[in-house]
């Protein structure tokens, strides 16, 4: 079909009108989006124009996504409770004597039930084991046992790494390492910060080497010269000093804050017991003084010194050393010297004489 000159007309001016309003409408767009720019800053992203920008995140679930998504190269983190930050070690431990290893739980765990469970899981670990618990309230661990009521999130457990027995052993800590991960297990919990075992064992020998280093104790001998002591003397003298019966058979002398001072028990083996003084004679006593257990040793070994000599000039008696020679003024200028030297090296080691660590650690 011909097509005449007024229909080519029409065409070529229907092309310029649409060709015209397109144009028209992207410098539109164009002077929009300038003025956006203008108005928002021109490092704004559109939402709509570019690719790949996901949409506003609505619940901590999504955000949690984004941020992993956002960050490919970072590690897998647990979810924490919002607001709960992981507490430092319980102010009891020690870092110099114990091994703690914190414990988290996503769902509060019962005190008693965990202590139960792990009781049950380690068995005998050789060395004291203490459990505690973060209470979220007072922001302070406190200590848990089988009958607690408390509930918790963290827990901890601190082992004490050595005693007078010696230093604890590879098969105990791997009892105390395996237990516990089974508990965590148990309880779909994590152990927060588990040290290697060979770090712990190190530890552990190089701080029993040093406390048999210090582990001294001083004697002072009261030994009757020609009857032997009568046990009612003896009682009559060491409840005028204050001193206290233990259950263990041997008077305990101690400062006005209660902090023993040194001990004074029967030279011939056999306890002193309320039952027995009336009829009870004893060739002599010892005065012990645990040096490492003792606070200020000087002081305290001066008190022993003058109950001592006080003793023995009431029961007609002598003071005496070990080897049963006379104990003077050149020998107790001696143990002076002793005492401030292992006192002085506990003090440099961080470990205080009579302190609670030094009294954990060399308790018997």
């Amino acid at each position: 079909m011909a097509v005449s000159e007024l229909q080519m007309g029409l065409v070529a001016a229907g092309v310029v009108a649409v060709v015209g309003v397109v144009a028209y409408n992207k410098w539109q767009e164009n002077r929009h989006r300038k003025r956006a720019e203008k108005a928002f800053g021109s490092e704004q992203p559109d939402v709509l124009l570019e690719p790949g920008l996901r949409e506003p995140v609505t619940d901590a679930a999504d955000a949690t996504t984004v941020t992993q998504d956002e960050a490919p190269g970072s590690s897998p983190v647990r979810d924490k409770v919002p607001g709960r930050a992981s507490p430092s070690s319980p102010r009891d431990a020690s870092e110099l004597a114990d091994c703690v290893v914190r414990i988290e739980s996503i769902e509060a765990l019962g005190a008693a039930r965990l202590w139960r469970a792990a009781a049950e899981s380690m068995g005998d670990v050789g060395k004291p084991l203490r459990w505690y618990g973060f209470d979220d309230a007072s922001n302070l661990w406190v200590e848990i046992d089988q009958g607690s009521e408390s509930t918790h999130h963290w827990f901890a457990a601190v082992l004490q790494l050595v005693d007078r027995r010696g230093p604890v052993g590879d098969p105990e800590l791997v009892r105390f390492f395996s237990g516990l991960q089974r508990v965590a297990d148990q309880f779909l919990a994590v152990p927060a910060d588990m040290p290697p075992r060979n770090e712990v064992l190190a530890r552990a020998q190089e701080l029993d080497s040093f406390c048999a280093g210090v582990d001294v104790q001083i004697g002072l001998n009261v030994v009757a010269t020609e009857e032997p002591f009568p046990g009612t003397k003896i009682r009559a003298l060491a409840e005028s000093q204050g001193w206290v019966l233990q259950e263990d058979g041997a008077y305990l002398a101690a400062d006005a804050d209660g902090r023993s001072l040194f001990a004074m028990s029967n030279l011939d083996g056999a306890p002193f017991a309320p039952s027995d003084m009336k009829a009870m004679q004893t060739r002599g006593m010892t005065l012990l003084l645990d040096v490492p257990r003792t606070g200020q040793g000087l002081a305290a070994f001066e008190r022993m010194l003058t109950s001592a000599r006080q003793l023995a000039e009431t029961l007609n008696g002598a003071v005496v050393d070990d080897n049963n020679a006379p104990f003077g003024d050149a020998e107790a200028q001696v143990i002076r010297g002793q005492i401030k030297h292992f006192q002085g090296r506990m003090d440099s080691r961080g470990l205080p004489p009579g302190g609670e660590v030094a009294q954990r650690l060399f308790a018997t």
